[in-house]
């Protein structure tokens, strides 16, 4: 634990308000905006487990809408919202979006306080960073997520042609 929360010191320390910081879970990440004074702008729910850093993504990723009434933006601080997680600085989404400047960021991060609202796969806290950073609502594990399922689809679905050829001529040569 004080090897990550030595690791974390050193990422707030590089902080500059606007820069999006990934909180590494479990089995997803969590994203929020620097404010300044360690402070954050982040889509959140009621009670995901982010101070323990394990996060509870049964209470907080339902696509169908389920938990989309507990999901609001609010601010908090930098070490509640990191607990036992690795925090990460990553404006990666740069290279394909100019961002804007520091102070629209956080502006925009701020008009959003108090926003009802979640989906795990159109507005998750990845789609608010996005948009506070860029004005766009954009989330690479969705995006990784939902390749990964086409994907997985279609070689399912060319896994089941190919047998269902096999047993046509497998047919086809016992009646002959």
């Amino acid at each position: 634990m004080e090897v990550v929360r030595r690791h974390n010191q050193t990422v707030l320390d590089s902080l500059e308000p606007g820069d999006m910081i990934e909180f590494h879970r479990p089995m997803y990440s969590h994203w929020a905006v620097y404010i300044g004074d360690e402070q954050v702008v982040h889509l959140t729910g009621e009670n995901d487990g982010i101070k323990d850093g394990k996060g509870d993504p049964g209470k907080f990723c339902s696509p169908c809408g389920v938990q989309l009434k507990k999901a609001f933006v609010r601010v908090s601080l930098f070490w509640d919202v990191a607990g036992e997680s690795k925090a990460v600085k990553n404006n990666g989404k740069d290279r394909k979006h100019r961002p804007s400047g520091c102070e629209e960021i956080v502006e925009r991060a701020l008009s959003k306080l108090g926003e009802i609202g979640y989906n795990v796969l159109w507005k998750n806290c990845e789609h608010f960073a996005a948009w506070c950073r860029y004005g766009v609502e954009w989330s690479e594990q969705v995006d990784t997520f939902l390749t990964g399922a086409w994907v997985f689809s279609a070689v399912v679905a060319g896994i089941a042609i190919l047998i269902g050829f096999g047993r046509q001529k497998y047919k086809q040569g016992n009646k002959t």
